[in-house]
Formats: structure tokens, C-alpha cells, sequence
């Protein structure tokens, strides 16, 4: 089905992030049935290439399996911002869970304190908040942070990537009583799974990983394109059981997206819709967001051919 795509002539993207933070690159591939998105972080080897080059052609080429729901709730994601911002972004959501960002700098415990006293001020008693570390702690410094951080939300449903290895979030689980969620290869340490398409290969891949392991699960983005997106929905919608809220509301971190504004994946009343292909980018958007730095193309079309040869 490769032989179908035209990679060629692969549009090359940057949506700035919304706090100007960096910007999103990637590709989009366009398969006989719709459109992928081919956008591995810096730095991403060979073989990691290689599965974010399988999820961006499944559901253009094979298509995806078909979803259990249509509709998939969504946790809010509150970003390392001030309490009042955040207070803001979760009340405009329309969600009841949200995914708190802390741990962003070594002495923001404070301030983490008081984003999620305002992030469960907003949501009230109801809401359900996680946290998210993005491995940026120690054993020490998680085991110290989550107790308080749990104490000040009044309760967190689980903390994901409180640290980076395998061993030391077997040492925190062991350390706390709040669950811990990391991604398929902590599995033996973790007691929530996270699954995200790209880094896994796509949506049948990741639902063989989720069959294999036995443990909940929870379908979280990499910071793509409403195009990128859709592959997480389609594979919160094919999960046997869907225990939790999805991270997938992230197109809001971004300053544009790739598609027409209703097509957007943006929550409404704290969902989204499973759709059967992503939304088709509007050519004026891919042309405003276009990549037109010679190297910056030049490294994407070399990624891109390495992952090919290598698959």
C-alpha cells in the first residue's frame, strides 16, 4: 500500500505552539483513503521513526478498526501556567478531568501547589485531576511532591512520568499510594498504561500492546495536528475498555492547526468525536504553515527516507 503514496511530494509543516514556546514540525502523507502525520520528536532513532511512519499511513492505507463509541471524553490539558490561567483554560474545556503539567522546573513545587488548588477550585469536588511529571523528577522529589500535590487537589486519579527509567518508577509506586501511569514499555512498573499511537506504530499496534498487557489504559497525544490526532481517537474508540479520560485535546497547545476550523479537534462539552479518516488539511493552512528553511527541509525529507528504507 506504500507504493501508493507519493512521498515526494510531502507537505512539510510548523504550527508554532500557542505559549511560543518552540514550534510542531512535521509531515503529512496522503494515502489513497486520507491523510497521516509523520511528526517524530527531535532526536528519535531509526526505529521510532519507523513506527511513527506505520501510524501515519494506517489509517490512509488500511484504515483503522472499527470504534466500540463514538465519542470519547477528553481530560483537559493545564499546561505549567500561573493558577488564574489555568482556572481559565479549564473552565472554558467544557471537560470534567484534567491533566495538570508540574514539575516543569526544580523549585516550581509551589506553584504547581497552587495551580492545581485552582484547577480543583474550577472543576469542583466532582472533576478528576492527574498530574504529569514528564519524567522530570527524582525518587526522592516524586514520593515528597505527589503526597503534597495530592493532598492540595484533594485526590488525583493517577501521576504520570514522575521519573524517566523503569527502576525508579517501581521505586516511587512502591513509595506512594497514588497510582503511576508511564508508557507501555514501564509496564511492569506502572499501574495505568499510556498509549499513543505515533510512538507506537498506530492504532492496531497499540491495541495489540494494550491486549498484550492487561492493565488499564489511557490514550494520550504527542502534541500533534487535529491530522495526528485523529489516529488517538480512532484508538480510544476501538479499546475494549476506555477507564479514563483521553489527553487528547491538545490542538488547543497550538497556535493553528492543519484543517478547517470546524473539523478542528477541539473538545466540545469535554468530547470528541471517532471519526473514520482524519479531517483533509485546507492547502491555504498548509501553505500559511509551510516549512520553507532549506535545512530544516532537508532533515524531514531525510527522516523520512531513512524510516522508509528501514521499515
Amino acid at each position: 500500500m506504500k507504493a501508493m503514496i507519493d512521498f515526494d511530494a510531502t507537505p512539510i509543516f510548523g504550527v508554532p505552539m500557542a505559549d511560543g514556546s518552540g514550534v510542531r514540525e512535521g509531515m503529512l502523507i496522503e494515502g489513497p483513503q486520507g491523510w497521516g502525520e509523520f511528526s517524530p520528536p527531535p532526536g528519535s532513532d531509526d526505529a521510532e521513526n519507523v513506527r511513527w511512519l506505520t501510524a501515519a499511513v494506517e489509517g490512509g492505507t488500511v484504515g483503522w478498526p472499527d470504534p466500540r463509541r463514538g465519542r470519547i471524553p477528553i481530560a483537559v490539558v493545564v499546561a505549567a501556567v500561573d493558577a488564574a490561567s489555568a482556572r481559565r483554560t479549564v473552565g472554558g474545556s467544557g471537560c470534567l478531568t484534567a491533566e495538570v503539567s508540574v514539575a516543569a522546573t526544580p523549585d516550581s513545587l509551589a506553584d504547581d501547589v497552587e495551580r492545581v488548588v485552582a484547577v480543583r477550585d474550577e472543576l469542583g469536588p466532582r472533576g478528576r485531576i492527574r498530574l504529569n511529571a514528564n519524567g522530570m523528577w527524582n525518587v526522592g522529589d516524586a514520593a515528597r511532591a505527589i503526597g503534597i500535590l495530592a493532598e492540595a487537589a484533594a485526590g488525583v486519579e493517577f501521576v504520570a512520568d514522575p521519573c524517566r527509567t523503569t527502576a525508579e518508577l517501581a521505586a516511587v509506586r512502591g513509595r506512594v499510594d497514588v497510582p503511576i501511569a508511564a508508557r507501555a514499555s514501564c509496564a511492569g512498573a506502572v499501574d495505568v498504561v499510556i498509549l499513543r499511537s505515533g510512538p507506537l506504530g498506530g492504532v492496531r499496534r497499540a491495541l495489540r500492546v494494550a491486549e498484550r498487557l492487561e492493565l488499564p489504559c489511557v490514550v494520550s497525544s504527542s502534541g500533534e495536528t487535529s491530522i495526528g490526532l485523529a489516529a488517538g481517537l480512532a484508538l480510544a474508540g476501538a479499546l475494549p475498555e476506555l477507564p479514563y479520560a483521553c489527553a487528547l485535546g491538545t490542538v488547543t497547545l497550538l497556535d493553528g492547526d492543519l484543517v478547517a476550523p470546524g473539523r478542528s479537534l477541539r473538545p466540545v462539552d469535554g468530547h470528541l468525536p471517532v471519526a473514520p479518516t482524519p479531517a483533509a488539511p485546507v492547502p491555504e493552512l498548509v501553505r500559511r504553515f509551510a516549512v520553507t528553511d532549506a535545512e530544516r527541509v532537508d532533515t524531514w525529507r531525510r527522516r523520512l527516507r531513512s524510516a522508509r528504507a528501514t521499515a
